[in-house]
């Protein structure tokens, strides 16, 4: 295969000569040029090296003995070095040559594109003309990645980067590993694709993911059962199926508590004039 059919990967050559501004690497039937500003190693001619191919300016095979995490097949962080109107976002992968992030692949709004500094969990490509971009981790490569959530997790405070965004709500990576949602009922302001962000984990599902709350907590001192049911009611838009006369199995198997415990947790919110109940149902006063 042709050295240009390796770009974006790892591959092992032999240096085949020293050269003016570099190396000449060689795999027996093409010559790649490792430039001295791509490697710190001191090489001789037969030395095997292995070094990571990228496409220079003109779509040529060149070669540097950095490796970095993120390679066509393999996931990883990269940070936001620039943004350019008309083309994308520029990403830092730890070569010198920066990657593009093309504006096809971004939101269409503007507000929410990633600044300089933000993260993003992408993989490398490779099109027709030897150039390499950046391919974003879709929701699939998440839930490969991602480790499951417990029950203990609930409403403990987690960071993580936003890896899509839309307009029913931002979904997280969380510094654990776990995978999120924030609901639009749930974010102040739209966060931006890569920006850093702290909530709290208001609701675990089944398969471990979790729902994530970025809105400052309005009740410290509500108590961990009473902060239980007044997250869950914030994270259905202020409204739940669930009233003191509901099923204890119900609300054992919503809430893990006690009918007696979800009393009074109820008992606190009505007091406090936070929730009123009505026909099987709590509603939260403030959504009015």
């Amino acid at each position: 295969m042709a050295l240009n059919d390796f770009i974006g990967q790892i591959l092992t050559l032999t240096v085949a000569r020293y050269a003016q501004y570099g190396y000449f690497l060689t795999n027996g039937e093409e010559d790649i040029l490792l430039h001295e500003n791509d490697t710190e190693l001191e090489l001789r001619e037969g030395d095997e090296v292995e070094v990571f191919l990228y496409a220079d300016n003109h779509g040529r095979a060149t070669a540097t003995t950095t490796i970095p995490e993120v390679r066509v097949g393999s996931y990883g962080w990269a940070k936001v070095s620039d943004t350019k109107e008309g083309l994308g976002v520029f990403l830092d992968i730890g070569i010198n040559k920066e990657m593009l992030l093309g504006e096809e692949d971004l939101p269409t709004k503007r507000s929410v594109w990633p600044t300089v500094g933000d993260l993003l969990y992408i993989t490398l490509r490779v099109n027709r003309n030897n150039r390499i971009y950046v391919k974003l981790a879709t929701d699939p490569i998440i839930d490969e990645k991602k480790v499951k959530a417990t029950r203990d997790d609930f409403n403990k405070n987690i960071q993580g980067h936003i890896y899509r965004t839309a307009k029913v709500g931002s979904w997280i990576f969380t510094a654990e590993g776990y995978k999120g949602f924030i609901h639009e009922s749930q974010r102040v302001v739209e966060p931006r694709l890569g920006e850093k962000v702290e909530g709290r984990v208001i609701d675990v599902k089944e398969d471990g993911t979790i729902n994530v709350s970025l809105a400052p907590r309005k009740q410290e001192a509500l108590g961990d059962d009473a902060e239980k049911v007044y997250a869950y009611l914030q994270m259905r838009n202020g409204a739940m199926p669930y009233w003191d006369k509901s099923m204890p199995e119900d609300i054992e198997e919503r809430f893990g508590m006690s009918k007696g415990a979800f009393k009074r947790a109820l008992g606190k919110l009505m007091k406090d004039g936070l929730v009123y109940q009505e026909n099987g149902w709590t509603y939260n006063k403030t959504e009015e």
